[in-house]
């Protein structure tokens, strides 16, 4: 089972969405499954492929995060994030805004999910390997 530091360590590599791939990659190795990072505080859940699961705390105050789901606001914000546009913290606000309540980043399958309050999949995005 992975611990938070070895998390950490992983993630203290990416300096910009360029490296984002290759951080999936790293946890993957260390057996993770998926994780789910919480807009509203910015908290993670981080599961392994046996099921366990450990979660970091909240990175933030708490964020209002909007009823209506903009799909097409949020396609913007995450294209504008990835060129380098927006830091994590305005990337995290405006996620928000578009009604975001948490990104899954499946691990396993190489891809991020945007759900609303209704869990429901706002965007889906492929991570490049």
């Amino acid at each position: 089972m992975f611990t938070l530091q070895e998390i950490k360590d992983a993630h203290s590599k990416v300096k910009s969405g360029s490296d984002f791939p290759k951080y999936v990659k790293e946890i993957k190795e260390l057996g993770m499954n998926y994780y789910d990072f919480f807009v509203a505080d910015g908290h993670a859940k981080y599961v392994h492929n046996n099921g366990e699961f450990i979660e970091s705390p909240a990175i933030y105050e708490v964020k209002k995060i909007s009823s209506i789901s903009d799909t097409i606001l949020l396609k913007h914000i995450i294209k504008i994030h990835q060129n380098g546009e927006t830091d994590f913290m305005t990337f995290c606000q405006q996620s928000a805004d578009a009604g975001v309540v948490l990104w899954r980043t499946d691990v396993t399958n190489m891809k991020v999910i945007y759900l609303n309050d209704k869990n429901e999949e706002m965007v889906v995005e492929v991570v490049p390997s």
